[in-house]
């Protein structure tokens, strides 16, 4: 007889509430499976989104580029001032002096792929700032999140990373929508698809327990600091997960506050990415 699908969900909320049953810091966990069955565990709480966000960025990016029928190959001029110093930046350890043309898509490309927030920033700045972005992100039916403070703003004032904030399901719904419907040109929109596939970040997050299974995973993390406590702010890692049968989902996880190490987070987030993907296969 089968089991209902209920009754499989619930299953599933307990094995991932066993997993961070004695973890030290709050976990979020949100996952939406073929689009319809969603399963979360402490869903309520508002998790600092820290790079994440530069997945929520990438579509408003793309709607600004489409609304002003503008090419992703689009150039702009980035100057020494651009490049702010002490933050993590791929970019400026290239082109240390600025004075460069650099595209929307290779900026993209740093962001989505490295996690690059000078790169992040020029483009918040070329696109009309943060408010732009969350306002877009509304504009998609998408709520329970918050998009308000720049990389830089967030390196001068460590307590302005919690302005940036989502709930789990936020996340994973949005990535939903992105896999789901046809927000802008299809060469657009494949961009950002391929740049989350080919993502160089958090290989020990969401990705670990995936490898050589023949499944395709695109994801975007996020990674803080230490707090004045000694507490890492968040480690987070969101993303879609296309098996081989056809089923797929989308999952996304924060872990804030944490009292842990930032191994062991990486390890709670490889743990629940794992215990979903044993889950689905099955289905």
């Amino acid at each position: 007889m089968a089991i209902p699908i209920h009754a499989q969900q619930d299953s599933l909320t307990e094995k991932l509430r066993q997993a961070i049953k004695k973890v030290k810091a709050q976990v979020g966990v949100a996952v939406i499976i073929d689009g319809k069955d969603t399963v979360t565990v402490n869903n309520t709480i508002q998790y600092p989104m820290l790079s994440v966000f530069k997945f929520h960025q990438s579509l408003a990016v793309m709607d600004y580029l489409n609304r002003n029928n503008l090419p992703i190959e689009t150039k702009i001029h980035i100057t020494d001032s651009d490049l702010k110093p002490d933050t993590y930046s791929p970019l400026r350890d290239k082109h240390p002096n600025g004075d460069i043309d650099i595209s929307i898509a290779d900026l993209l490309k740093y962001t989505l792929q490295l996690s690059d927030n000078n790169a992040c920033d020029i483009l918040f700045q070329y696109t009309g700032g943060t408010k732009s972005t969350d306002q877009y992100i509304r504009s998609l039916g998408l709520k329970d999140f918050s998009i308000v403070a720049t990389e830089n703003e967030m390196h001068k004032k460590k307590e302005a990373v919690y302005s940036n904030w989502t709930t789990p399901l936020a996340a994973a719904k949005l990535l939903e929508v992105f896999l789901n419907k046809c927000l802008f040109p299809e060469t657009y929109q494949n961009y950002i698809y391929q740049m989350m596939i080919e993502c160089r970040t958090g290989l020990n997050r969401l990705p670990k327990p995936l490898f050589d299974k023949g499944i395709v995973i695109g994801h975007k993390t996020g990674s803080s600091d230490i707090d004045e406590k000694g507490w890492i702010i968040g480690t987070n890692d969101i993303g879609f997960v296309i098996l081989p049968s056809g089923h797929h989902y989308c999952i996304a996880v924060f872990v804030k506050d944490s009292n842990e190490n930032n191994q062991t987070n990486e390890q709670i987030i490889a743990g629940i990415s794992r215990i979903v993907y044993e889950y689905v296969q099955k289905l």
